[in-house]
């Protein structure tokens, strides 16, 4: 399974982005998907992760809402919207595909990872 991360740019405080999670060869239709991020100089964190079929999902405190999480089943993607940027948002973000159906908060429960698409907000 490859995943790819895509929709980052940069954006002011206050606007949104979405940042969109599709894989290539094996589905991840049947599994949990998550985001992290990294800002500079900081360990990976959870951001949100959504369940098989997207009747469940989780946040992070920090972008409880704010961000939402979905997915399409039929396109094979997971779309994270970002509303109300903050500048402390700043980070790479990385989509991630689980080894269960849940919803998962911790890094080592996610197999595969893309190649992570970089957030920036200005103040």
């Amino acid at each position: 399974v490859q995943l790819q991360a895509s929709g980052g740019g940069l954006v002011q405080a206050g606007g949104s982005l979405r940042l969109s999670c599709s894989s290539s060869g094996r589905t991840f239709s049947n599994n949990g998907v998550g985001w992290f991020r990294q800002a500079p100089g900081k360990e990976r964190e959870f951001v949100s992760s959504i369940s098989w079929n997207g009747g469940s999902t989780s946040y992070s405190d920090s972008v409880k809402g704010r961000f939402t999480i979905s997915r399409d089943r039929v396109k094979n993607t997971v779309y994270l919207q970002m509303n109300s940027l903050k500048p402390e948002d700043t980070a790479v973000y990385y989509c991630a595909s689980a080894r269960s159906s849940t919803t998962q908060v911790i890094a080592s429960s996610y197999r595969y990872w893309g190649q992570g698409t970089e957030v920036t907000v200005s103040s």
